[in-house]
C-alpha cells in the first residue's frame, strides 16, 4: 500500500485541477502561433521531518540562456518524447541523475509562454516517492543541485520583491548562498500560494535585482 503524502504535498496535489493558466502568468501560448514545447520538473520530496524540499539546480555560468540562475531542472521536448512529462523527467535525469522511477507525477500545470525564446513550458508537479542521490550529472549545464528545504522558502525573511533592469518586478527566495529569481521564483511563488501554503512576507518592499544576477546583455526568459 502507498504511503500518503504529507498533509503539505496533499494540498498542492489537490490544487492542481483547478490552477488555470492565468493564475501562473500573464503570458499564455498564442493561440495558433508557433511554439516550442518545454517542461520542467517540479519535484518535491519529504524533506527533514516531512517538512518538505524542493529540487532545483543553479545553470552553468556557461549557459547562452539564463546563465548562473536557479531553476527547476528541465528542456525542450524531443521527438522522442513521450510528451511533456517524460520530457521532464528525462532532462531531471539527465541534468541530476535522478532515477525517474521513485518519482510519482501528480500532475501537470498548464503550458506558460516565454515571449522571448517562444517556447511554451508546462510544468511538471511531482512526488519524490522513492529518494535517489541527485548531484550534478552534466558539468556543462549545471553548476550545482540543491535540495531546498520548503521550511526556508516559506519563511518571510527569504522572501523578497526585486526589479530587473529591463522593469520586471517579482518575487524572489534567498536561502543561504542560493538566489531563486524570474519565471523560477515567480512559478514556484504562485503554487505555494494557491495550496495555502505562503506566509505572510512584504511583497510591496521593491529591490534592484543584484548585479551578480544580471549577465551582461541579458534578455533571459524572467516572467511568470
Amino acid at each position: 500500500m502507498t504511503a500518503p503524502l504529507p498533509a503539505w504535498a496533499q494540498q498542492v496535489a489537490d490544487v492542481l485541477p483547478d490552477v488555470a493558466g492565468h493564475h501562473l502568468s500573464r503570458f499564455l501560448p498564442p493561440p495558433g502561433a508557433p511554439v516550442r514545447e518545454a517542461a520542467v520538473l517540479m519535484l518535491f520530496g519529504a524533506g527533514r521531518d516531512d517538512a518538505g524540499e524542493v529540487l532545483l539546480i543553479e545553470r552553468s555560468k556557461s549557459m547562452r540562456s539564463h546563465p548562473g540562475q536557479a531553476a527547476f531542472p528541465g528542456g525542450a521536448v524531443d521527438p522522442t518524447d513521450d510528451g511533456a512529462v517524460a520530457a521532464a523527467l528525462r532532462e531531471a535525469a539527465e541534468e541530476t541523475g535522478l532515477d525517474p522511477a521513485g518519482v510519482e507525477v501528480l500532475g501537470t500545470l498548464p503550458r506558460l509562454y516565454l515571449p522571448p525564446s517562444g517556447f511554451a513550458v508546462t510544468p511538471v508537479v511531482a512526488w519524490w516517492r522513492t529518494e535517489s542521490p541527485v548531484g550534478v550529472a552534466d558539468p556543462r549545464e549545471v553548476a550545482r543541485v540543491d535540495r531546498v528545504p520548503l521550511p526556508a522558502l516559506l519563511d518571510p525573511l527569504n522572501r523578497s520583491t526585486v526589479r530587473h533592469p529591463s522593469g520586471f518586478v517579482g518575487p524572489a527566495f534567498g536561502v543561504g548562498d542560493l538566489f531563486v529569481w524570474g519565471f523560477t521564483a515567480g512559478l514556484l511563488s504562485r503554487l505555494l500560494n494557491l495550496a495555502g501554503l505562503e506566509k505572510p512576507w512584504d511583497d510591496e518592499t521593491i529591490e534592484d535585482l543584484p548585479p551578480e544576477h544580471v549577465p551582461p546583455g541579458d534578455e533571459t526568459e524572467i516572467e511568470a
